[in-house]
């Protein structure tokens, strides 16, 4: 019995160390030789679709998450004691909340969401995705002001109401990403006024968020004095979008500012990537390069380039800095597209939210010429071609990380579950669909020599 045992700890030990070291990654060996086959024609075993995108299906896998999350994200209140839809907003009390979905319509995930489906609309000139954004922006401003109202009246519902935090935030998860796609929405033409909600929001982050003495965006969790690399993209990208619709230069400074003080302290210059956490009052700062805080980290540099001015005295250098960012990113990207959970560890699972994070950033940047097409544009597209095969007939996203607090060791991370109702996977993807959507649009590729190429015309 104990031999048995022992031989079957034995087989499993060797399984996973060839899996781990790749002994056994390429499974189609040739018995083919060069005098009578041309090897390098030979089809690889690609363990994602290798090749040249086709439009067609970025717009089908798009239309998929679509239909699901239309489904899903249910606009209505009920009454979480009779079940009751309630349509008069003048009669909602404490036991008011939102009737229940897959997920909820006020996060800093479904603020990504919102956003990715306002730029799907304008890929895909398919106004369903808009629709999607405008009904459920507008159904949460015009309920604003009854649930403000009855919130001031009765402080006695302590957490109470489905709207609390993006009323009083008391974090910059409960209000950032949400007033930039509010922001984004307005300057898209949406009739609704989300002024009242964009300027409380912006304040909040601007004069009422927790900061170091230097201003840099922190927090007391979970130590005093604590850097999040998720907040670069909780609070810059609402400050970049704020001054893209007044014009005002000090929203502008203040988001370059933020950017450049995140990155003096955590971005890793050998490795090219971002640290997770860093704390204030250690001596040292264990480097956990998790996956999608790089995915926030490198978003928030894209959309303040977005919209930063060409002539504004920050522009150059944080430009360098997602420069940077991609090719340390691009280095750590594994042979099945996907990225690790932790970046250079490769004993932590493949995750879905951060590569396509990578796959729009990476193609956003080819798109608006930033980084170098040539170099970049396959490893896109290759990243495209793993989140694809995330997404089932249904529409949901599978392989995503579920919300992770920070941490100071690997299991932490490596741990972390997955979940196809992580909500963290739906805005990253319908955002990289749409942007590769326009890269396929303005760029020719071509196989060649087995590779995908971008296709460069001789003159």
């Amino acid at each position: 019995m104990k031999n048995n045992h022992f031989t079957k700890v034995l087989f499993a030990s060797l399984v996973l160390s060839s899996v781990t070291t790749g002994a056994f990654a390429q499974k189609n060996v040739t018995k083919s030789n060069d005098s009578n086959t041309p090897l390098h024609l030979i089809q690889p075993d690609y363990p994602v679709p290798y090749g040249i995108v086709k439009q067609e299906d970025v717009v089908s896998t798009l239309q998929r998450i679509h239909g699901y999350l239309d489904t899903v994200t249910p606009t209505n209140f009920v009454n979480v004691k009779t079940n009751e839809v309630i349509t008069d907003l003048s009669k909602i009390d404490e036991n008011t909340t939102l009737q229940k979905g897959d997920f909820r319509l006020v996060s800093y995930e479904w603020g990504v969401t919102y956003a990715a489906m306002l730029l799907a609309a304008q890929a895909t000139g398919d106004n369903r995705y808009k629709e999607y954004s405008e009904k459920r922006l507008k159904f949460i401003a015009d309920a604003v002001p009854y649930f403000k109202k009855t919130t001031e009246a009765h402080a006695d519902w302590g957490t109470k109401g489905p709207l609390r935090g993006l009323l009083t935030p008391h974090a910059l998860d409960d209000c950032g990403a949400m007033s930039a796609a509010m922001i984004k929405a307005t300057i898209a033409g949406s009739t609704t006024n989300f002024r009242p909600l964009i300027d409380s929001h912006i304040e909040y982050i601007m004069k009422k968020e927790h900061r170091l003495s230097d201003g840099t965006l922190a927090r007391n969790r979970p130590q005093a004095n604590t850097l999040w690399l998720d907040d670069m993209f909780m609070g810059i990208p609402a400050l970049a979008q704020m001054g893209k619709l007044t014009g005002d230069k000090k929203y502008y400074d203040e988001a370059v500012k933020q950017v450049k003080q995140f990155s003096k302290r955590m971005f890793n210059t050998d490795k090219g990537v971002y640290m997770h956490g860093w704390v204030e009052g250690m001596t040292e700062h264990p480097q956990f390069h998790w996956a999608r805080a790089n995915g926030w980290a490198i978003l928030t540099k894209v959309e303040l380039l977005e919209v930063l001015p060409e002539s504004h005295p920050g522009r150059a250098e944080i430009l360098a800095l997602l420069k940077a960012h991609v090719k340390g990113l691009a280095k750590y990207q594994s042979g099945a597209g996907f990225w690790h959970q932790l970046l250079d560890q490769n004993d932590s699972y493949l995750e879905t939210s951060a590569t396509a994070i990578y796959a729009y950033c990476f193609a956003k940047a080819i798109n608006k010429g930033w980084i170098d097409a040539l170099a970049y544009a396959p490893a896109t597209l290759l990243a495209w071609n793993a989140v694809s095969t995330k997404v089932n007939e249904k529409g949901h996203v599978e392989g995503t990380c579920v919300g992770t607090g920070m941490g100071f060791d690997p299991a932490f991370y490596h741990h972390r579950p997955i979940s196809p109702f992580a909500a963290h996977g739906y805005g990253p993807v319908i955002y990289a669909g749409a942007e590769i959507l326009t890269l396929l649009k303005t760029h020719q590729f071509e196989i060649n020599d087995s590779s995908v190429q971008l296709l460069i015309k001789k003159k």
